[in-house]
């Protein structure tokens, strides 16, 4: 009688595993009729009802082909984690890398298609990253499919986050557009445009260290638009962090790697000489082109220094009262003076490339201060010529 009663139980164990493991095929199954229905989704449907010489059921079986609703998508794949539930719930089957694979395949990709709800999405983004890691713990014998699956639940998790970052910025929340990008850094730390996109969606929701960050990891990453990335930090740094000392250390760090660049010299240039120390940014500006002698970029901000400063005594000399003809010619020779100091250095700098542009035009100013009248037409002539172009 024990005997019987033994056999019975061990019956009875062997019965409740296996059901327990038909839990793991039936979420097999779940997946297998979603990925047919999205293939079947993708029929041509007008080809197809042109094979199609009679109405009736072969009708209905091409409306049958036709891609089903995120409805019918949601009910398979909820199914199908539902039955993953169970299989990891049983000390039979939790420890099958199916039922995690399974589950991650099924998680990650309502946490994709679900773009109703995103609360619904972010809790399947979490099911699925716990399955992925659970999977690929307990896959020790390398199983491929296994290994498949799980590569394929890691990237509808990327592109779930992906969709709800660009969801949440048509939306115009940028915070959670913030937090999608930065989450999909960390899954994906060299993926350059996710960094970008982050440091974006962080200036838009005024998180200005946290753009400053991301923009530098895209760079130090070879981000090929590194010129704008620099120049956003620079940005960020004077207009919304008012932080006067780090933005000239992002210039002059922008200025050595973009050399040629006029709008970082130019930027340098202007800080100095708003501070007052026009001699620092000349001493700078001259060292430069100590360095490279044949840029012509150094030479015309030289020339920029002498001219600004004309600039300002001139908005001076304008406010004094004629009367004070002193003080009025005393500013008029200071200006001049300046103007002349500019002119060899624009002069330079078009004479080392004949097609700058905004080196003709200071000549043009230069020469109609000076009432040099043929120089001033050359220099007109030639600034209509090089528009043209």
């Amino acid at each position: 009688m024990k005997k019987v009663l033994l056999s019975m139980i061990f019956a009875s164990t062997a019965l409740l595993a296996n059901a327990q493991k038909s839990e793991v095929e039936a979420a097999k199954k779940s997946w297998s009729d979603y990925t047919i229905s999205q293939n079947a989704g993708s029929i041509d449907l007008g080809a197809l009802a042109s094979k199609i010489k009679s109405t009736g059921d072969k009708a209905k079986d091409a409306q049958a082909n036709a891609k089903p609703t995120l409805a019918a998508d949601m009910a398979i794949l909820n199914a199908g984690l539902a039955h993953t539930d169970l299989a990891i719930a049983h000390e039979k089957s939790k420890n099958m890398p199916t039922a995690w694979s399974y589950r991650a395949l099924l998680a990650s990709r309502i946490a994709l298609i679900d773009t109703t709800d995103i609360a619904n999405s972010i809790a399947k983004q979490k099911i699925a990253s716990e399955a992925i890691q659970k999977a690929t713990e307990l896959n020790t014998k390398s199983d491929k499919a296994v290994e498949t699956d799980v590569a394929d639940a890691k990237e509808f998790v990327a592109n779930a986050l992906a969709n709800r970052g660009t969801i949440a910025y048509r939306k115009k929340d940028y915070p959670a557009a913030y937090e999608a990008f930065s989450e999909m850094t960390v899954k994906d730390p060299n993926d350059t445009a996710m960094y970008v996109n982050a440091g974006l969606m962080a200036r838009l929701s005024q998180k200005y260290p946290e753009t400053i960050t991301n923009y530098r990891k895209a760079i130090e990453l070879g981000y090929k638009d590194s010129y704008t990335l620099y120049s956003q930090i620079i940005d960020v740094t004077v207009s919304d962090l008012k932080d006067s000392v780090k933005y000239l250390e992002v210039l002059n760090e922008a200025s050595a790697k973009f050399p040629d660049s006029t709008i970082f010299i130019g930027r340098i240039t202007d800080y100095y000489t708003k501070k007052g120390d026009v001699a620092k940014s000349q001493e700078m500006l001259k060292k430069l082109a100590d360095k490279d002698p044949k840029n012509p970029v150094y030479q015309y901000y030289i020339g920029e220094t002498y001219f600004k400063q004309a600039l300002t005594l001139q908005e001076k000399r304008n406010k004094v009262d004629v009367k004070k003809k002193k003080e009025y010619d005393d500013l008029t020779v200071k200006m001049m003076s300046n103007i002349d100091m500019s002119l060899p250095y624009y002069k330079k700098a078009l004479e080392l490339d004949p097609k700058y542009a905004d080196a003709v035009d200071k000549l043009k100013s230069i020469y109609g201060f000076k009432s040099d009248t043929p120089n001033y037409e050359a220099m007109s002539k030639l600034l209509n010529t090089l528009d043209k172009k």
